[in-house]
Parts: structure tokens; sequence; C-alpha cells
């Protein structure tokens, strides 16, 4: 049992403020957790809401019925109290699924889901297996000629899931780093405010072009295939929404999964028994993702859910209309879900409460069996083919994700070999 806090103890104390420039969140997230399940919490720009960053308090408000993701019930935003450059007003306004409710969220989800079905996506196993062994060649190259270093993230987790994800939806290769560089700016929550406009403006210009040239040439792609469905019933996806829903894929699609791969290499550098239990047969490739799902998050705030009227959570009230961000980092490493050693990274654990770090309920993430094949992939050929392999500089000497919704770092130099 939670032992309720007042709505008043809650408000009493004063509110997180999340660093926009990005940091280690876990630290934080302890002490806050250590107050209750719910934080308050001053955005960017002096927008108050809140954070819910216990598991139990976290799994209950993301399928509760009473919460929405439609900005309109979004209160400052609909009474223009947030301004044009705000650098998280796209996860609020990007039309597509994230930000629908309902049978409109049903709809638009539909639309995409059959290519990330469990069976669509174990079919692109040997694609992606074989995207690994170029890139693992690509890093040894790097390597050799940075002097036995080389940045992991840049080389290897980061073409990965961009390469795939492009793929998929039929975007040409010479587009990949603008797409990244583009989509950082819009992720990062400390852009300022003309460049993050500027940056989702040039974004949007550049898949209309892509969605341009496919309606002029389909190919057997996402894109094409959502291109159809918006030429066959203009009522089942709006031009914005086929921007928005490409936006959300390509963004999603990769960056969550890069960051996902960057944290479970530093994990097992950091923790080389936990490696070795994977080399020795005694736990799977898998059991490391899950477990850094569950200990270093992707995701550390993800924006925004709204209550669509007031709401107690754990014993604190969220007032109708709040922009509510959800804790996933803090909820990975709650000791009344994960047990006293919540902290510990321990591949071989085994607790009743599973990892929130994918979402629950209906906005579970619909890219979940893609990320988890390609990490896992990833992790297995890597240590397999660089057994050796370490970080090139001390943890504490990494620097940090731009940002608080991405939890990861910038750069990750590794030596491949002692």
């Amino acid at each position: 049992m939670h032992t309720p806090h007042s709505a008043d103890g809650a408000s009493a104390r004063p509110p997180h403020r999340p660093d926009p420039a990005g940091g280690c969140p876990h630290a934080d997230n302890a002490r806050l957790l250590a107050e209750g399940a719910v934080a308050r919490v001053v955005l960017p720009g002096e927008v108050e809401g809140m954070a819910v960053l216990g598991h139990d308090a976290l799994r209950e408000f993301l399928s509760h019925p009473d919460v929405a993701k439609d900005a309109r019930h979004f209160t400052a935003l609909a009474e223009g109290r947030i301004p044009e450059g705000w650098p998280l007003r796209t996860f609020a306004t990007v039309p597509g699924m994230t930000t629908a409710d309902g049978a409109d969220h049903r709809r638009l989800r539909t639309l995409v889901s059959s290519a990330f079905t469990a069976r669509r996506v174990e079919e692109l196993r040997p694609r992606v297996e074989a995207v690994t062994a170029g890139l693992l060649d690509d890093l040894a190259g790097a390597a050799e000629a940075g002097g036995g270093v080389a940045d992991l993230r840049r080389h290897y987790a980061l073409p990965l899931p961009l390469g795939v994800i492009c793929e998929l939806f039929g975007v040409d290769p010479a587009h990949q780093d603008r797409l990244h560089r583009l989509s950082s700016l819009v992720v990062a929550t400390d852009t300022e405010p003309a460049r993050a406009v500027a940056a989702n403006q040039e974004l949007v210009a550049l898949l209309a072009s892509v969605v341009t040239a496919k309606s002029a040439a389909p190919g057997d792609d996402l894109t094409s295939a959502l291109i159809a469905a918006h030429g066959e019933d203009g009522d089942r996806l709006s031009g914005p929404e086929l921007i928005g829903t490409l936006l959300l894929m390509i963004i999603a699609g990769h960056e969550t999964t890069l960051n996902l791969i960057t944290n479970a290499v530093r994990a097992l550098c950091a923790h080389r028994d936990q490696l070795a239990l994977v080399v020795e047969g005694r736990a799977t490739w898998a059991d490391v993702v899950e477990e850094t799902l569950r200990w270093d998050s992707p995701v550390s705030y993800f924006p925004f859910r709204y209550p669509t009227r007031d709401l107690t959570v754990d014993g604190t009230l969220i007032p109708r209309g709040t922009p509510v961000l959800a804790g996933y980092s803090a909820a990975g490493r709650d000791t009344k879900a994960h047990g006293p050693d919540a902290d510990r990274f321990d591949v071989t654990r085994a607790t009743t409460a599973k990892h929130l770090s994918l979402g629950h309920g209906p906005h579970y993430c619909l890219g979940a069996p893609l990320a988890r094949l390609e990490a896992t992939t990833a992790l297995e050929a890597l240590f397999t083919r660089f057994p050796a392999l370490d970080l090139a500089v001390p943890e504490d000497g990494l620097t940090r994700h731009a940002g608080f919704v991405g939890n990861s770092v910038r750069t990750l130099p590794v030596r491949l070999s002692v």
C-alpha cells in the first residue's frame, strides 16, 4: 500500500525544475520518489505541470480513462499561454497517434500497426543482422582511424535504428543525417525558440518532399501505403496526420532505440560481471535489454498527458488540463516495485513488476518488437566480435543528452580491444 499524502503536502514542497539542458536523472528521481509518487514540476518558460514517478501510480495513470493525449485538453495551450517556440510544443501538437484519443487514436494506430507485429518484425531479422554486420566493419574502421577509439553512438547505435526505420518508410539514405539532426533539435528541451520553430518547419518540409516523391513513384514501403490510405479515403488520414505520422515514426523509431543500445553498452562496460553472465549463457541478451529499459530508461520524462477532470493519483490532486510528464526513468528504479536494490543493474533480476519504459495502456509503444530485435541483435553482434570492448573515458566524463525527455549521453567513445 502507498501511504497517501495530501495535495496540500505535495503543493507545500517547492516544485521540481527539470534541467532543460539535461543531465543524469537518477539522483533527482530518488529524491522526488522519497517524497511521493507524484511531483509538481515547472517546465521551461515557467509552465506549471506535474510528473508521475512511482511505478504503480504511473501504471494506473497511463491507462486511466480520464487521462487524454489530445492537446485540446491542455488548459494553458487552449488559453493561448504557450508560445509558438516553446521547446515542448511539438510533443503536444504534432498531428498523429501520440496526440489522439479513442477512435481517432485507434484509426491512426491501425494504419501502421500491421508493419510492427511480432511476425512482421521477425521477417526483418535477416536485414537487421546484415545492417549490423556492415556497421561493425564501419566501427572497426572508425577506431582504426581514431587511434583505437571510436564513438559507438555515432557509428553503431545511431545508424542501425535510423537506417532500418528509413528503409521501412522508403526514405532516401541521403536524408538520414539531416533527419537525425532535426529530430535531435525537436526532442531537445533546451533548443532556442526561433531555432525550434525553424527545425520543425524544416523537418515538416523534408517529410513533405518525401511524400511528394512517393506520391509520384510509390514503392513497397510504409510511406507509400500511408499515401494510398489517404488517397482511398481522406477521412482515414488527413494530410497533416500523414506528415505527423511520418515525423513520429521516424523520430520515435530511432531516438529511443539509439538511447537503449547506448545505455546497454554503458551498463555492460560498467558491470563486467553481468556481461560475463550473458557470455556464459546464464542470462540472455534479451535479459540485458529488459534490465537496461528498467534501470536506465531511454526516455526519462515523456510529454504529455492531461487529466480531463480533477484527478487524485496516489493521494495527490492533479487538476484538470495540467500537462503531465510520464516519469519512466524514475518508475524503473522505484524500490516499492523493484525491491530495495532497484538502483542495481542485475540481468538476472526476478521481480513481479514489469518495467513501464515502453509505456502501458492504449499508447503502449507500437515499435517495441522492432526496438527489442534491433537492440538484442546489436548487443550480441558487438560483444561477440569485440569481447574486450570498453569505454575509452570514465563514465562520469561522458556528456549527457540535451534535454530531460531523452536519457542517454551525446557520445560514447569506446576502445574495441585492450
